[in-house]
């Protein structure tokens, strides 16, 4: 009879297994970030709320919040293994793909009401995500936290964008 408790990963399944969740953020980030290039521009053009952050701010914040991401999927993953967190891995995946189309949608055609949908969808992913990862790791689940935050504040921003502009 094979045993419930999770083994820990074999060191060379791990270190690969890292690398994939890093390789899944660092794509999520070039899309975005493809996407973004002359946003400057166009955030500059844009009537925003006097609590917006200035342009140079974003890039930091979501460099940090990318590694945290990926750092919590490897948790999880290193904790409960592919089978053990088939949900997590697929809402995980989910909050990825929203996060990529964001970026494309806000200021690449800047469909500021769709985009703001797809926000909203991705903060209801990223909460459960946050919630799924509880379940494995508190240490991957306190990870998301801030990346929760950052998405919330980020839909007020551009439900605020969508208002004005």
């Amino acid at each position: 009879m094979e045993s419930s408790v999770r083994r820990t990963p074999e060191p060379g399944h791990s270190l690969m297994a890292a690398a994939a969740f890093a390789v899944a953020v660092l794509a999520t980030a070039l899309v975005g970030g493809s996407a973004a290039a002359g946003s400057g521009e166009v955030y500059a053009r844009l009537d925003l709320p006097a609590w917006a952050p200035p342009s140079w701010l974003f890039s930091p914040v979501w460099i940090a919040l990318y590694v945290l991401i990926g750092v919590a999927g490897w948790l999880v993953w290193r904790a409960a293994g592919t089978q053990g967190a088939m949900v997590f891995l697929a809402v995980y995946t989910l909050q990825l793909l929203l996060n990529a189309a964001w970026t494309p949608l806000f200021f690449g055609v800047g469909l500021y009401g769709l985009a703001f949908v797809d926000i909203v969808l991705l903060a209801v992913a990223v909460a459960v995500t946050l919630l799924l990862a509880w379940r494995h790791s508190r240490t991957a689940a306190l990870l998301l936290a801030p990346y929760l935050a950052w998405v919330c504040f980020a839909a007020a921003l551009n439900a605020a964008i969508w208002a004005a502009n």
